[in-house]
């Protein structure tokens, strides 16, 4: 019987590696403490819109949104689209002033005699002003986007007239600056001006003064960038930075549509870093959902996504139909306020967006951590080798250590940290399993043992496994925690490995100390000769039934991760998980609570019942994916760590009663059912 030892210089330097990871785990705990402000703003135009659907006055309509906890108001770029509606400025087709003045329509002997003489082009566009500032404004934009050569003045009436050489159609939408009337009537009313400016082409220092002129005197919460390149890129991106900083504006960054870091835009990045990432997440509802949603529905998606995904721009979209016995306004207001109500209930604080201070822990605590992980690495090599000498260890521990936190201790290593916390997310679980594989094989099962100690025992049994996880989910933390990974500006690549190398680190271990064929809980060959067995074993038909079935099972199982799969969840799902998230401040994860732990339990009673191996290793290896899961909800960075740390606790809670009750379903069947059936 091979006799497998924990090596106590190994285990000491884990234990002193946790103490320098849950040292670094606090301090980030703190940084994200402090975090808590969201900002809830929503369109002006949303806004405008909401005014004219209730045919309520816009000035009531702010005073509402306001008391109701909207604290921005997003403006963007101002389009001919827009003016020709509101009436600042007009925007008509030359086509369309020369099919007036045919038609009879022109009577303005000016006008006239411009077409008369020819000075109008019906493939130009011409714009009158009725807003001197608005006019003055459109002019120095069209100036800086077209150019001199495609924009010339006109005297019509005493009054000057733009003659512009451009397709009319996209003319309209085209953007042409931050309108300032629009930003200072946005002060006026309370809130503060979410900036949502455009780039220019070739953008130039000087079209990026521009734009930080018409912000003079005007209260930004954030600059949250429109379209796929942020003002200033490529060349000038540097400048911008200096106008953010100069003013304190935060910026915002818009999460991408598969929830994993950032809408596309060019040069994001680039200010992101300048600026010490003084930067806000920002989330919106997508038109088409937000549709199809009822006011709690929306509320319950910012009571989740706020903390989970660290948003700190609530963008809000309005209602366009009323709900129950309401009215449009009182619908949208409901919401508004109920959103506020939620997130100060759950210790947000209503204002301008709050951001990460600067964290990046002592090179001296990542370094011991690093120590830590490979030792870990180490100890489960001599968990699985028991016949390499102690010595091979020691030097391998010695070129880990010397490897890993070496360029740590430099000031580098941020790869060596990437292969510290995947180290983490796989050995720490295997290492759980396998130290219960090993309690098992020294202990002698009482096969008429009562269910009533069998499964506080297996609670226990699963709880101890679950310490151990934490450290390795303390480790991974603590080897990626930084400003970065916590603004998901970085994020942990190795996930969907997670999900899959704990079961096959656990599976060679326990070929290492059970023999799967024979039915009974003894000793083995080892690994490889058990390998060259099932090599060797002749395939039936309901072998390769079986086997398909589990290649299936796997696919799902790391397709169904993550948010970039495709893979749908059934609605039956849906429905628990929406039940678990009103039951429980943060919903435990379906492959904890309904798979994993409840197979550690029926693991345990498999062993207690002395049932075939092989029953107990596929126990096992399912029991292994809850172990795995705990610390991969860990590499999560953007959700908070004590929202991590609680979601692992509720799994292992309900995951243990529900095993129980697996159990006593298992054990009803075998005593009293089956045989009634079979008999």
């Amino acid at each position: 019987m091979h006799n497998f030892k924990y090596n106590k210089i190994f285990i000491i330097m884990i234990i002193v590696g946790l103490i320098s990871a849950l040292m670094i785990d606090f301090q980030r705990h703190q940084v994200e403490e402090r975090n808590n402000t969201v900002e809830l703003a929503i369109d002006y135009e949303g806004l405008l819109r909401l005014s004219e659907m209730t045919g309520t006055p816009i000035d009531e309509v702010f005073r509402q949104a306001k008391e109701s906890g909207i604290t921005s108001l997003a403006v963007y770029e101002t389009t001919f689209k827009k003016l020709n509606v509101n009436g600042k400025t007009t925007a008509v087709s030359g086509s369309s002033l020369l099919t007036n003045y045919y038609s009879g329509a022109m009577v303005d002997p000016e006008w006239r005699a411009l077409v008369e003489n020819g000075t109008i082009k019906g493939s130009m566009i011409y714009i009158t002003g009725h807003d001197a500032q608005t006019f003055k404004e459109v002019t120095e934009d069209l100036y800086r986007r077209l150019g001199h050569d495609r924009v010339r003045e006109l005297t019509v009436g005493g009054k000057t007239v733009l003659e512009v050489n451009d397709y009319y159609e996209e003319f309209l939408k085209a953007n042409i600056g931050m309108p300032t009337d629009e930003m200072k009537l946005v002060n006026e009313a309370g809130f503060y001006v979410m900036a949502r400016p455009s780039n220019y082409a070739k953008c130039s220092k000087d079209d990026v003064d521009a734009v930080f002129k018409r912000l003079e005197g005007i209260k930004v919460s954030n600059m949250t960038f429109s379209g796929k390149e942020c003002l200033g890129s490529p060349d000038e991106v540097n400048y911008v930075v200096e106008k953010l900083q100069e003013r304190d504006i935060t910026l915002g960054m818009i999460e991408g549509v598969t929830q994993l870091q950032f809408y596309p835009q060019n040069g994001l990045l680039e200010i992101a870093k300048a600026m010490d990432y003084k930067a806000a997440r920002l989330y919106g509802i997508g038109p088409d959902e937000m549709a199809k949603m009822q006011i709690q529905q929306a509320v319950d998606r910012w009571s989740n996504t706020d903390p989970e995904r660290n948003i700190r721009i609530d963008l809000l979209r309005i209602f366009e139909k009323p709900q129950g016995n309401m009215t449009l306004l009182e619908t949208n207001m409901k919401y508004f306020s109920e959103t506020r109500d939620m997130l100060e209930r759950s210790g947000y604080k209503i204002g301008p967006a709050g951001t990460f201070e600067p964290f990046y822990p002592s090179s001296l605590l990542r370094a011991v951590v690093m120590m830590g992980v490979a030792a870990a690495i180490v100890l489960y090599l001599s968990l699985i080798a028991p016949s390499v000498k102690e010595k091979y260890l020691y030097m391998l521990l010695a070129v880990l250590v010397i490897g890993m936190a070496g360029p740590v201790l430099m000031g580098h290593g941020n790869k060596i940290r990437v292969i510290a916390a995947l180290a983490s997310a796989n050995f720490f679980p295997a290492i759980a399993v396998i130290w219960q594989l090993d309690r098992i094989r020294a202990a002698k099962a009482d096969v008429k043992a009562s269910l009533l100690k069998i499964i506080p025992t297996a609670m226990l049994a699963l709880f101890a496994s679950g310490i151990i996880s934490y450290a390795g989910a303390a480790y991974l933390s603590a080897s990626l925690a930084d400003t970065e990974y916590l603004l998901e500006v970085n994020i942990f690549r190795g996930i969907k490995l997670t999900f899959v190398l704990p079961l096959v680190l656990v599976a060679i271990a326990f070929l290492q100390r059970f023999d799967i064929f024979d039915g009974k809980m003894d000793d083995t060959d080892g690994v490889i000769n058990q390998l060259k067995k099932i090599l060797d074993m002749p395939v039936k038909i309901k072998t390769l039934l079986g086997l398909g079935f589990v290649l299936i099972a796997g696919i799902v199982f790391v397709a169904r991760s993550g948010h970039t799969s495709g893979m749908p969840v059934a609605g039956a799902e849906l429905k628990f998980r929406a039940f678990l998230e009103h039951l429980m401040w943060a919903r435990p994860r379906s492959k904890e609570l309904l798979i994993g732990h409840p197979g550690f339990m029926l693991a345990a009673l498999a062993w207690w019942r002395q049932w075939p191996t092989m029953i107990l290793f596929v126990l096992v290896i399912v029991a292994t994916i809850g172990q795995g899961s705990m610390v991969e909800t860990f590499a999560h960075m953007r959700t908070p760590i004590y929202m991590s740390f609680v979601r692992g606790l509720g799994g292992i809670g309900l995951g243990a009663i529900i095993g129980a009750v697996a159990m006593a379903l298992v054990q009803l069947w075998n005593s009293v059912l089956q045989p009634r059936i079979f008999k």
